[in-house]
């Protein structure tokens, strides 16, 4: 009896689909699937692999000898190699022995397509199934499109779940069942309205923070299993929590197992190395120019959506994707048909990718880490876009670290470097991002950042957080931010929990906690985020005092919030406020709040509005500024 029998989940037009770039659901017949023919149970094997002279599965199950199990060709030329392996089941080691027509090289390669895969540096494929698992979130899903809209609040909390919280006892970091139980309530209970894990598919390199993935469809075996994974999605969505995953289509490692060179030829990859080597990363770049590596990634992002049941995919590295001269010097690329410097495919690609995303799922979002000023990566595919939901503000980013780093003596003379970001705030779907970049390699903490003694280094950081909260755009904050981490972020270490012992990391998490609450609680805030008639500036001149005001506007008029920012310890006693209309405003909340750790200067009473004219306004009214914070009115 043979040991491999001839056995094929591919239909004629599944064949066609995956030849075209257009199969979407490649997870459905690529991979290892537990079945049953002709009477016997087993697993059933296939791999694209056109390069290969022969193709062996090899495992824990015949001693790795490629000579046990080969798998057969394809006769339709798909490059595609297959078969039905008998009396094998769920947790069998595997990889794939390939033999290449290219100088008859030999490599053993992890299943691209593999649910699972052994924990690093082991570097196995292991049979799995995930269909067994039996969802809870029901309700979630149900009325997820009302949660997760581009006219709904977005406070996202980033996390490393290697990083995030460790065992101290045991000197490991949590795995999935543990995050489940301490990660979920503690999102919770800071009103954050969505989580975002950095890249979870299966990666060898625990430096590269997953973003060197050799595993695409298996979330990685460092915290447990996929059915494990699965169930802190749930917990998240139990508790009402969107949950969004950094997905990774710009690049893959060059590791032995991994995609490279995966049939002894350029498979996945670009062949010309201008196109397919990354020389800030030295990881290779998919060939976005052929057909099937396009229904790989866009099945990818697919799978996670449908099996894991994902609420958004935040897209890496997307300038990376569509400029050919990205971190090129002269000589080291060529200009696209037209002349021009960006990669026409990647441009194709990621239109697309969101038009798949779109059309097969309702609520959900896709998010471009994109830092250039490449046109419409927000509008719709139909209308010239990449077709994206939102993508990250790093223009507003960058200039809102680099102003608060100065010495409030300073401010002064660079208004501009904090107002400027309203000038485009509207021409993109922008969030605002303080992220785990902002962190790392030497740049200091957000904490660390500020200037000043030690009230002043946390007056400013509420400051910083307050006026991103009423700044258009939705949000996002890595873990820590959110106590006043001092160090660094070490993906080898845990959070600084110990500094919640201090009351000022303790009254900074507080007011983190209210933040997210007010945000959510005044629509303002987040109704015409991505558009120019939700924002009005009373005064952007005010450059002698370091003073900003803006009004916030929702649907509902009476819902209007007026904001004025403060970047100096200076406090304004009598400061006038131009308004557009007459009543009484009264005082919401300022983040120098005792409670928050400042000095309790604020407006107790109802201010009246007078009829006298200032800053361009008709009315104008008399309020008290408190130092280094912003404070938020409404009309009464």
């Amino acid at each position: 009896m043979a040991k491999v029998k001839p056995f094929s989940l591919f239909t004629d037009f599944d064949i066609n689909l995956f030849k075209a770039g257009k199969h979407y659901n490649l997870f459905e017949k690529f991979g290892s699937h537990i079945c049953t023919v002709d009477g016997e149970d087993g697993v059933y094997f296939a791999v694209w692999a056109p390069s290969a002279k022969s193709v062996s599965v090899i495992g824990d199950f015949n001693y790795w000898n490629a000579q046990e199990h080969q798998l057969y060709v394809r006769w339709d030329s798909s490059g595609i190699w297959e078969g039905f392996i008998p009396n094998l089941g769920k947790g069998s080691l595997y990889k794939y022995a390939i033999l290449s027509h290219n100088n008859d090289i030999k490599t053993e390669k992890a299943d691209p397509y593999a649910l699972r895969a052994e924990h690093p540096p082991k570097t196995a494929s292991i049979v799995w199934d995930n269909s067994d698992y039996k969802w809870k979130d029901t309700s979630w899903m149900s009325y997820r499109k009302d949660k997760n809209g581009l006219d709904k609040p977005y406070a996202v909390y980033e996390v490393h779940l290697g990083s995030w919280m460790k065992n101290l006892e045991e000197k490991r970091f949590l795995n999935y069942k543990e995050l489940a139980e301490n990660l979920v309530p503690y999102v919770k209970s800071m009103n954050y309205t969505h989580v975002e894990f950095m890249p979870i598919m299966e990666y060898p390199y625990d430096p590269s923070w997953g973003y060197q993935i050799t595993g695409y469809f298996a979330p990685t075996s460092r915290f447990g299993t996929p059915q494990e994974f699965m169930a802190l999605i749930d917990a998240f969505h139990q508790a009402n929590i969107g949950v969004i995953l950094d997905w990774v289509p710009s690049h893959f490692p060059s590791d032995a197992h991994g995609l490279g060179f995966f049939d002894g030829s350029h498979l996945y990859e670009h062949p010309d190395s201008k196109k397919g080597y990354h020389p800030d990363w030295e990881s290779l770049i998919f060939n976005y120019e052929r057909a099937e590596v396009r229904s790989f990634l866009i099945s990818n992002a697919i799978f996670w959506m449908q099996q894991f049941h994902i609420d958004a995919l935040r897209v890496d590295a997307v300038a990376s994707m569509i400029y050919l001269d990205y971190s090129r010097e002269d000589g080291q690329w060529e200009p696209n048909m037209y002349g021009g410097n960006e990669n026409l495919a990647a441009v194709s690609f990621l239109k697309e990718f969101n038009e798949a995303i779109y059309t097969n799922f309702e609520g959900v979002q896709t998010i471009a880490e994109e830092s250039t000023a490449f046109t419409g990566v927000t509008n719709k595919v139909e209308f010239g876009g990449l077709g994206f939901g939102m993508k990250w503000m790093m223009g507003w980013m960058h200039d809102t670290l680099n102003y608060f780093k100065k010495d409030p003596v300073y401010r002064s003379y660079h208004q501009n470097d904090i107002t400027f970001s309203l000038a485009y705030a509207f021409s993109e779907h922008f969030m605002l991002p303080i992220s785990h970049d902002e962190v790392v390699y030497g740049k200091n903490s957000v904490l660390g950042r500020m200037p000043g003694d030690e009230w002043q280094r946390f007056a400013n950081l509420r400051l910083l957080f307050a006026y991103m909260y009423t700044h258009p755009g939705t949000k996002l904050m890595f873990m820590g931010a959110e106590f006043g981490q001092y160090n660094e972020w070490n993906f080898q270490s845990s959070l600084d929990w110990n500094l919640l012992d201090f009351i000022p990391h303790q009254q900074t998490q507080k007011f983190i906690k209210f933040l997210n609450s007010f945000y959510q609680n005044h629509p303002a805030l987040y109704e015409k985020a991505f558009s120019m008639d939700g924002f009005e500036w009373i005064s952007y001149e005010d450059h002698r005092n370091a003073v900003m005001s803006y009004i916030r506007k929702g649907h509902d008029t009476k819902n209007d919030l007026i904001v004025v920012c403060n970047f100096t310890p200076t406090m304004h006693k009598d400061y006038s406020l131009g308004l557009p209309r007459a009543g009484k405003i009264v005082e919401l909340f300022n983040s120098d709040a005792t409670e928050f750790g400042g000095s309790g200067v604020n407006n107790p009473k109802p201010i009246k509005i007078n009829k006298k004219s200032w800053n361009g306004k008709p009315y104008s009214a008399s309020v008290i500024i408190p130092p280094l914070a912003v404070s938020v009115f409404t009309y009464k």
